[in-house]
């Protein structure tokens, strides 16, 4: 008998399963992810330094502190798309290292980006956000300085809005 009614019992509770499950909403698909890459052509403006930190490193001439100002032209196939703008702070004067975050402004919107900026001519960016077509973008992106005011500029976005 109580066999019986230990199975009776099983029945019973995998019948309420059954129902809690039917009840249950179908879980929601992720929703479809849109990604693009852009690449641009660089051309640099010379930068502004603002130099706020009284005691410069007397190799650099920077300051901890101090900050760059930039805005830059972006084209494709020598004709202006865009442009960027944006500011550095040194973060540490011996190395030239520099916090920055930056505006890139294109017809569809802009997009947002901060990236660690230092001597080196490869620079990596992340894509923290944006405007228009690019409210959602995130990402990331590479900056190649070539060494004659000029570069390129490559994103590759992972959600944008439709």
């Amino acid at each position: 008998m109580r066999n019986a009614a230990l199975a009776a019992a099983a029945i019973a509770l995998l019948g309420l399963l059954g129902v809690v499950s039917a009840a249950a909403p179908p879980a929601a698909a992720p929703a479809a992810t849109a990604s693009r890459t852009l690449v641009f052509d660089v051309r640099f403006s010379p930068f502004a330094a603002l130099h706020l930190n009284p005691a410069p490193d007397p190799t650099t001439g920077f300051g901890l502190g101090d900050e760059l100002t930039f805005h830059d032209l972006l084209l494709s196939h020598g004709k202006q798309v865009g442009d960027d703008g944006g500011a550095c702070v040194i973060v540490d004067a011996g190395q030239l290292l520099a916090s920055c975050t930056e505006v890139i402004r294109l017809p569809e919107g802009t997009i947002t980006t901060q990236f660690l900026n230092s001597p080196p001519p490869e620079k990596h960016l992340a894509v923290t956000g944006g405007t228009g077509l690019f409210r959602s973008a995130g990402g990331d992106a590479t900056l190649i300085e070539f060494g004659d005011g000029t570069g390129r500029l490559t994103l590759h976005l992972l959600a944008l809005s439709r």
